[in-house]
């Protein structure tokens, strides 16, 4: 008996928390997609949820009754209406049908482990931990895709839909083509062109300057033997133990001695100084965990040193390479503090500096949100299409230390 009240409370558990998270997320999703306020009367989605979560753990086949008495509590939760506009009777018709789909769908795929009798305490375990695992995904999903939505469809307003309605985040298709217009004013009128292509040719050149420095760098600690590998080894990261503000200060007057702040070139030397520490890291373990006999017979068939490194590492550390170049591209792409503090000509700016230069009450809000926009896809779809070697490369590093 204990074992059967064990069950049905988890399945009613169950069923009410997925079910107020879903009903929740499409509340949310919505209102962002529509500009219209949706609230759902939390008395009958826990209603609903308890229907689907004990009725689907009992039985499979009663899933279609519970979705139908989801279904019903989800129109009387979300205020259908009956009479008047068709758009709204169909928007929240469909809203409460999507509730009563992901709700009745979310509990049968976190309790179908559930037996048809009793549960075991492993079960129950069970149950509950992909229930939190399902609610994690949906929070942070959410919470990256959100602010990334707000972010994008803010771009595509004009001044007048900011001003009526700040929280309206829906997309009007009928502007067509002038949907991009703060993306070609941008361009046009706040020359995002440049900041864009400084951003560029200072990331790529920071790239070419930490791999000349750390692949020959993490060599030498990898195989080479000299006095004070060790303590060189493990104090290659401890420059990351000093915050970046601690040092703004003195970088600043050094540069501004050396003339060499408010330039291209200043930046292009200090970005390597945050990069090649981890870079060297990163290389070093990657080195270890080749085999050292393929060096050794080049060795042995007469090739120099630097010749074994470029004809033989080299070659069998290209996923770490591309690992390290990633990285470094995208540390030199976003970092802000350094440009902020050392650029002040427009002419110089970098994409974040830039962007900063139009957080300002006398440009128009749509126009910071479409140079987000800019800054954040390039490196976005660079860090999705080489992902994958991007893990391999931190895994790498991470097991030879």
């Amino acid at each position: 008996m204990i074992k059967l009240r064990r069950k049905a409370i988890t399945s009613i558990f169950v069923g009410l928390v997925w079910t107020f998270v879903a009903a929740t997320i499409t509340a949310i999703a919505l209102s962002f997609a529509t500009g219209l306020p949706y609230k759902p009367d939390m008395v009958w989605i826990v209603i609903g949820g308890a229907l689907a979560g004990f009725f689907v753990t009992h039985s499979r086949l009663a899933a279609l009754a519970s979705g139908a008495a989801l279904a019903i509590a989800g129109m009387l939760g979300f205020g259908i209406v009956t009479s008047g506009d068709a758009a709204a009777v169909f928007t929240n018709s469909f809203t409460h049908l999507l509730s009563a789909t992901i709700a009745v769908g979310g509990t049968y795929a976190i309790t179908k482990v559930a037996p048809k009798g009793a549960l075991s305490r492993h079960e129950f375990e069970e149950i509950i931990i992909r229930l939190l695992t399902a609610i994690g995904y949906v929070f942070f999903t959410a919470i990256v895709l959100i602010p990334f939505y707000v972010m994008v469809m803010t771009s595509f307003k004009n001044q007048s839909e900011l001003v009526q309605n700040p929280l309206d985040f829906s997309l009007d298709l009928s502007k067509g083509w002038g949907l991009f217009r703060s993306y070609v004013e941008l361009f046009a009128d706040f020359n995002f062109g440049i900041y864009l292509a400084n951003s560029m040719v200072i990331s790529i050149l920071t790239v070419f300057i930490t791999l000349a420095f750390s692949i020959p760098g993490a060599y030498a600690v990898a195989r080479l033997r000299f006095s004070g590998q060790a303590a060189f080894s493990r104090s290659i990261l401890l420059i990351y133990m000093v915050p970046m503000i601690v040092l703004a200060l003195p970088i600043y007057i050094a540069f501004s001695l050396t003339g060499l702040r408010n330039s291209i070139f200043g930046i292009i030397l200090i970005y390597p100084v945050t990069t090649i520490p981890v870079a060297l890291y990163m290389l070093q373990g990657y080195f270890r965990g080749l085999p050292g006999e393929i060096e050794e017979a080049g060795l042995m068939d007469g090739l120099s040193r630097l010749a074994v490194i470029w004809k033989i590492t080299l070659p069998l550390s290209l996923p770490a390479i591309a690992s390290v170049s990633l990285y470094v591209f995208m540390i030199a792409w976003n970092e802000f503090l350094l440009a902020f503090m050392l650029l002040d000509d427009p002419s110089k700016f970098t994409l974040t500096r830039g962007i900063a230069s139009l957080n300002s009450s006398e440009i128009p809000r749509q126009h910071l949100m479409a140079g987000a926009v800019i800054a954040t896809v390039p490196i976005m779809a660079l860090f999705l299409g080489l992902e994958r070697f991007m893990t391999k490369g931190l895994t790498a590093g991470s097991v030879k230390g």
